[in-house]
């Protein structure tokens, strides 16, 4: 009883539990990369999370106090993220990606795409990649838990997205958050390998994030990572193995004023190895560089 006073006095308010989360989290070594960046956002989010918490409204209530009841729940959830070492969005079934929610489980990868930031951003019309109102028809390969189909269809309004995945509990978390945004009329949902389920089909955008670590990366992932499906990381030895047939694939499904946007990793050096008479763009985002590359139809022609 008087340790429970004590952590009462301790962990007052969330902006407590944040920072007892964030000392945890240290402490433990925990691997910070799965849609946060640092302890302190995991904390913020867990915690934020926890107390169903709008993101955007998390600085606003950062010093209000907490009842025991909603105490004892994230500290529960702190000692489980401790203790299992699974990504946060697992805990709690929620991951967002460019402000935009979504449910996740240990069905799907945790999206962590830079994809998302291109997508959602001005970088399309910017760089002169594509003119976006002209953009009728989108295809996201390894679609996953469908998030990057779901922004598309979010930022292209005029789109058709068709979002591919060979796994069926893929599919199964895709078709959640499709309905979840109330896009089933624009966001069809099929089960493949790449390109198979849409033979004959032609696209203004084609966008992948697609498994591509290679052995040494695999045999080296984090505790965190190895919660998550093996086959949405592994691109065999050299982080290419679908990458290859993406790209060499692409030119018979892309319209003539197309193109694909692909994120790669650390692969840059082996993609351009791979097909060297390709031109490829490679993008900035706020977080990364050389990862993701653009490349149109006339070029991969």
């Amino acid at each position: 009883m008087a340790k429970d006073r004590r952590a009462g006095r301790e962990l007052a308010t969330i902006i407590d539990l944040v920072r007892y989360a964030v000392s945890r989290f240290r402490a433990a070594k925990l691997v910070i990369a799965h849609g946060t960046s640092d302890p302190v956002a995991e904390a913020a989010f867990l915690v934020g999370e926890a107390l169903h918490l709008p993101p955007e409204r998390f600085d606003a209530f950062s010093r209000a106090h907490v009842t025991a009841k909603e105490r004892d729940v994230v500290l529960a959830l702190i000692e489980r993220r401790v203790r299992t070492r699974k990504p946060a969005a697992y805990l709690v079934n929620k991951t967002y990606v460019q402000g935009v929610p979504f449910y996740v489980d240990e069905r799907v990868i945790v999206p962590r795409s830079y994809l998302g930031e291109i997508l959602a951003g001005d970088l399309f019309a910017g760089d002169g990649l594509i003119d976006p109102a002209g953009v009728r028809r989108v295809l996201d390969l390894c679609t996953g838990s469908g998030c990057l189909a779901i922004i598309a269809a979010m930022h292209f309004r005029d789109a058709i997205v068709d979002a591919v995945d060979i796994s069926r509990d893929a599919l199964a978390v895709a078709r959640v958050n499709v309905r979840d945004h109330a896009l089933e009329h624009r966001v069809r949902l099929l089960r493949g390998d790449l390109f198979a389920p849409v033979e004959g089909e032609r696209y203004d955008l084609i966008i992948s994030n697609p498994p591509y670590v290679d052995a040494p990366g695999m045999a080296a992932l984090p505790p965190e990572c190895r919660h998550e499906p093996r086959r949405a990381f592994a691109g065999g030895a050299d982080g290419l193995k679908f990458v290859r047939r993406i790209i060499a694939e692409a030119p018979r499904h892309l319209a003539p004023a197309g193109g694909l946007l692909c994120e790669v990793g650390r692969g840059k050096e082996a993609v351009e190895r791979a097909f060297p008479s390709t031109r490829f763009l490679w993008l900035e985002t706020e977080e990364s560089a050389d990862e993701v590359f653009w490349v149109d139809a006339k070029e991969l022609r």
